[in-house]
């Protein structure tokens, strides 16, 4: 995928002023230490789904240079098939990391692919939305006995609004009717009365809520004691940790820059972004990236522990095999490779 340059003004003014302070948070000169010339960049193929506004800060990281400023020399690989498809393209070589959905990647990891995590990189971007005058409120209990429309009977917005209605007393099998439509056939089901709700990620929820006035948000993935939890996270090949652990460690340092520059200026995120996604404005890429939490980058402890927390849900919702140990899953999955 070709580069998208940002052309020199108070955007690369910008970059360049936040640039000299983002590595404060992962300690010490790690940022100016890792910056290398042209001649000894690295070669890295990072696979992502630019059809997901939450990961903007990809495509900053890329146009701004940052992967550049830690040795990268990075293409990017627009991945549009399945997360058991994307893990496979990681354990064979045939990429060097990705990002993706902590709720999409849990469960076929579990299958063992020679694929570890090693960190997080945001929260928010999934959405719930109610269908006025069909009973539905903003209590996600409002969802009993109501028909509820995904694009994905698997995916981590349906596997997320479980685990939330099942925390609020619901059994979100019995209680609740899951049905599958393609995601932008959704707005015109609610509208039909086929469902009373429906469910997905940005950028579409966020542009169902401005063009159908008929539509409200019930729930977020960033509601309650999910506040402070990461939506995406980065994953790399097995093989490139035993070989270059380093470079691992280089690729994820690069995305907590980006991610830290997308929180102190998403205006240049979002115009990073919009060239991936030319039916949102800046404007509204703005506003949707301001309700994530791109401040919040668990590393370390603190991810491993998140990924504790979710492999737990996910068996409580018979997506996790009984017997998977969360404790031991997560030793399993995830390696620090900022330390």
């Amino acid at each position: 995928m070709a580069d998208i340059s940002i052309p020199l003004s108070r955007r690369s003014v910008l970059i360049g002023a936040a640039a000299a302070g983002i590595a404060a948070p992962l300690g010490g000169g790690a940022f100016a230490q890792s910056v290398a010339s042209t001649a000894e960049l690295k070669p890295i193929r990072f696979a992502w789904n630019a059809n997901a506004a939450c990961l903007a800060p990809v495509a900053l990281a890329k146009s701004s240079g940052l992967f550049k400023k830690h040795g990268l020399d990075v293409e990017l690989i627009n991945f549009a098939g399945s997360t058991d498809q994307l893990l496979e393209t990681l354990a064979t070589g045939k990429a060097d990391a990705a990002v993706g959905m902590a709720l999409r990647w849990i469960k076929p990891l579990e299958q063992g692919f020679d694929v570890k995590l090693v960190g997080g990189t945001h929260g928010g971007c999934l959405r719930l939305l109610g269908v006025q005058g069909t009973g539905v409120t903003e209590d996600i209990t409002s969802l009993k006995g109501k028909t509820v429309g995904t694009p994905d009977l698997g995916g981590p917005d349906k596997n997320f609004f479980s685990l939330l209605a099942q925390k609020r007393g619901l059994d979100p099998v019995k209680d609740i009717n899951w049905r599958q439509y393609p995601a932008d056939l959704l707005p015109l089901a609610a509208e039909k009365g086929e469902i009373q709700a429906l469910s997905h990620s940005d950028p579409l929820t966020w542009l169902f809520l401005k063009r159908y006035p008929n539509l409200f948000e019930v729930a977020t993935n960033l509601n309650g004691e999910y506040a402070n939890r990461l939506c995406c996270l980065v994953g790399v090949r097995g093989s490139l940790l035993r070989q270059d652990k380093p470079t691992a460690g280089r690729i994820y340092r690069a995305l907590l820059d980006a991610q830290t520059l997308t929180n102190n200026e998403p205006r240049l995120a979002a115009e990073a972004f919009q060239p991936y996604s030319p039916k949102s404005s800046v404007e509204d890429l703005i506003a949707m990236l301001k309700t994530h939490t791109h401040g919040h980058s668990p590393v370390g402890t603190a991810f491993r522990q998140e990924i504790v927390l979710y492999a737990e849900e996910l068996k409580q919702i018979n997506v996790l095999k009984p017997t998977t140990d969360p404790q031991k899953y997560a030793d399993r999955v995830y390696v620090d490779v900022l330390g």
